[in-house]
């Protein structure tokens, strides 16, 4: 019998993890889980990603990608003229508006790397990325600590269902700026 030629299966396997870990978690994820949520057999989840690592690394590369689409929609942090600390704040308040399952989908999977080291290069892409906007506004250093401080805030919002406070952001952000 011929092979099925069906080139979104990878993609439709990336997305069906990402409702898996959005359903049931991190424990939730195996091949079979994700070749059930898919509909494709077991064997296309192991042919397109050998682990489960493999497979959440693509599922977290697809989620820090939220996040950029919000920073380059807004383009803020390109213009000189912008407040930056305000800037960070509405990126980080209409982030945290969105899909609640996406933004906590990311941060199960960054913070899988605490215990996966295949995780971390692609965790860090997250950082690298913003921070390599950031210094093109502030120094080095600076740059460190705003997304510190942005981690901590979304961490906080995400574990105390305390709603965002864009205000109280941008005055801790500004606190940073030298």
């Amino acid at each position: 019998m011929a092979r099925r030629y069906d080139p979104e299966r990878r993609q439709r396997i990336i997305d069906a993890a990402i409702r898996v870990v959005g359903e049931k978690g991190l424990s939730g994820l195996s091949h079979r889980s994700v070749a059930a949520e898919a509909d494709v057999p077991l064997g296309s989840t192991t042919y397109h990603f050998a682990t489960l690592d493999e497979l959440m690394i693509a599922a977290l590369r697809q989620a820090n990608e939220g996040f950029a689409k919000v920073v380059a929609a807004r383009g803020g942090l390109a213009d000189a003229r912008v407040d930056l600390p305000t800037e960070l704040a509405g990126l980080l308040g209409e982030w945290l508006a969105g899909d609640r399952t996406g933004v906590e989908l990311e941060y199960e999977l960054y913070l899988a790397a605490l215990r996966r080291p295949a995780l971390r290069p692609v965790a860090a892409e997250w950082a690298d990325d913003l921070s390599a906007l950031l210094v093109r506004r502030t120094d080095p250093l600076t740059a460190r600590a705003l997304l510190a401080l942005m981690d901590g805030i979304c961490l906080q919002v995400l574990l105390t269902d305390v709603p965002y406070d864009e205000g109280y952001a941008r005055e801790a952000l500004a606190r940073l700026m030298p």
